[in-house]
C-alpha cells in the first residue's frame, strides 16, 4: 500500500493506491537529447513525462494571463492574490458545459496571452517534436485550455476518438501551469493502454462526430439541434476501468515547468479537483507536417465538433 498518500478520488471514486494499482509516471528527462531513445521510450510506455523541460518562469507568465481574466470575470475570491486563483464562493464556470461557449472561450483565452503562444508554438517544445518526428512540424490551431475548479475530474478516454481523421502520429502534449498536489489533481495514464488496441477496438474506431443518418435524431444532429451525441467517453468509473484492462493508473505531483506527452490510443483521464484552487492546463497536438491533418482543428476559427464537423453514415 502507497500509505504515504491522500485519499485520491477520479469521478467521485477512491482508487487503489495499492502498489499494483497506482504508481508514478516513469520520467523521461534522462532521454530528453536522444530522438532515438525518446522514440523507444515512447513507443514502450505510450508517453514521455519530461519534468521540468519548460522554464519555470515563463510558465509562471502564462498563468498570470489566465488568472487574471478569471480576476476580470469575478471567478477569484478577492481575499488571496490573483495568481493563487482560488475560487470565490459561489462563481460559476456552468456556461462551459455547453460546447460550444466552451470552444469561444478556450479560444480567447488563448488568443489573449501572448506568453501562451510562444510557450506552445514555438522554441523548445517545436524543436523536440522535430527531433522526435524526424521533419518538420505542425501542429493544431486550435488550442485547448483547462480551467478545472473544485469538482470532478475528466473522464477516461483516448484522444484518437475525437481527431482521427489526419495522421496516425498525432501527439498531444499536457502542460500544467501550476504546482499540482495531488489534492489538486492532475493527468494519469493508465498503464499499457497504448497496447490494448484489440480489446478497444470498437471504441478506437469510433469518431464523436460521426451519426446515424437511419436514426430518428439524424435530422437534428444534421441541423445543429443535438450538438452532442456522443461524447467519446470510454468509461466513467476510473477504478472498475483499471480492475477490468489491468496495469496501474500513473500521475505525478506535477511542477510548473512539466511536459507530458503521449499518443492517440493511450488511456488517460484527470484527478478530481479537491482544493479551493483552479487547476490550469493545457493540452495541445502535434504531427509530422508532411502527413494529413485533422480539418476540424486547423484554420483562424476551426470548426471543431460543430455542425460542418458532423458526418452521417449508415449504422
Amino acid at each position: 500500500m502507497n500509505a504515504t498518500l491522500p485519499k485520491i478520488l477520479a469521478k467521485g471514486h477512491a482508487l487503489d493506491l495499492a502498489e499494483n494499482s497506482f504508481g508514478e509516471l516513469r520520467r523521461s528527462d534522462d532521454v530528453s537529447h536522444d530522438p532515438a531513445a525518446l522514440r523507444r521510450r515512447f513507443a514502450e510506455d505510450g508517453y514521455l513525462y519530461l519534468p521540468g523541460f519548460f522554464n519555470r518562469s515563463d510558465v509562471i507568465e502564462v498563468r498570470r494571463g489566465i488568472a487574471g481574466v478569471f480576476a476580470e470575470r469575478g471567478l477569484l475570491d478577492p481575499a488571496h492574490p490573483v495568481e493563487d486563483a482560488v475560487k470565490r464562493e459561489g462563481a460559476s464556470l456552468a456556461f462551459l458545459s455547453d460546447p460550444r461557449p466552451a470552444v469561444d472561450f478556450m479560444n480567447a483565452l488563448s488568443r489573449a496571452n501572448p506568453a501562451m503562444l510562444r510557450l506552445l508554438y514555438a522554441g523548445r517544445i517545436i524543436g523536440l517534436f522535430e527531433a522526435f518526428f524526424g521533419e518538420a512540424v505542425r501542429h493544431f490551431d486550435f488550442t485547448w485550455v483547462r480551467t478545472m475548479g473544485p469538482g470532478f475530474g475528466t473522464d477516461p478516454h483516448c484522444d484518437n476518438v475525437y481527431m482521427s481523421r489526419g495522421s496516425p502520429r498525432l501527439c498531444t502534449a499536457w502542460i500544467p501551469y501550476s504546482d499540482i498536489t495531488y489534492e489538486i489533481g492532475g493527468l494519469m495514464i493508465l498503464e499499457g493502454s497504448h497496447r490494448q488496441a484489440d480489446r478497444l477496438r470498437n471504441y478506437l474506431n469510433r469518431d464523436v462526430d460521426h451519426y446515424c443518418e437511419n436514426r430518428p435524431e439524424a435530422a437534428k444532429i444534421k441541423s445543429g439541434e443535438i450538438p452532442w451525441k456522443w461524447g467519446g467517453v470510454l468509461s466513467n468509473n476510473p477504478y472498475s476501468l483499471r480492475q477490468h484492462l489491468g496495469g496501474r493508473w500513473l500521475s505525478a505531483e506535477y511542477r510548473m515547468g512539466d511536459l507530458l506527452v503521449f499518443g492517440m490510443t493511450t488511456v488517460h483521464a484527470s484527478l478530481d479537483n479537491q482544493s479551493r484552487y483552479f487547476r490550469f492546463s493545457t493540452d495541445t497536438r502535434y504531427q509530422p507536417a508532411s502527413e494529413p491533418i485533422d480539418e476540424r482543428w486547423i484554420g483562424e476559427n476551426p470548426i471543431g465538433h460543430g455542425v460542418a464537423a458532423k458526418r452521417g453514415m449508415i449504422c
